[in-house]
């Protein structure tokens, strides 16, 4: 039932990749992903999902922050010229984004705690990080 549940789902993600944009296909697949691994019982799909959700959502808009941005887009000469001022500016808009990020990392696995067992924590990491691996060299192949 299971599998037919999880084949179902695969096929409608699937479906739904035409007609989204690019980032909503990566999520689609993710999530596909994730199901496929974490072969969660329904209990644990209806309290999983919209905490997962909800956690990917803020996980988002950090890597969309500012600083995020900015070390991003500057090159390092753009840096040595400002002043360090500038620089002490951008030092706490650093440590302000870490705190963030890993705050709402441990509250996200705070929570599925209660949800899912160690294991499944787990293997929802080792899922993540197998997709995004997957993402990367799917991307580096395109180029």
């Amino acid at each position: 039932m299971k599998k037919h549940i999880t084949l179902f789902f695969l096929f409608i993600c699937m479906l739904s990749i035409k007609a989204q944009d690019h980032g909503e296909q990566i999520r689609s697949l993710k999530i596909a992903h994730l199901t496929s691994v974490l072969n969660l019982s329904t209990t644990e799909a209806e309290k999983f999902w919209p905490l997962y959700n909800t956690y990917d959502h803020k996980m988002s808009e950090l890597r969309h922050n500012e600083i995020v941005k900015f070390l991003k887009h500057n090159e390092i000469s753009e840096i040595e010229t400002m002043s360090e001022k500038e620089a002490s500016k951008k030092i706490q808009e650093l440590i302000d984004f870490e705190e963030a990020y890993f705050s709402t990392r441990k509250d996200f696995l705070t929570e599925a705690k209660k949800i899912l067992s160690n294991k499944k924590i787990l293997l929802l990491k080792k899922a993540e990080d197998d997709f995004n691996r997957k993402l990367l060299r799917k991307y580096k192949e395109k180029k």
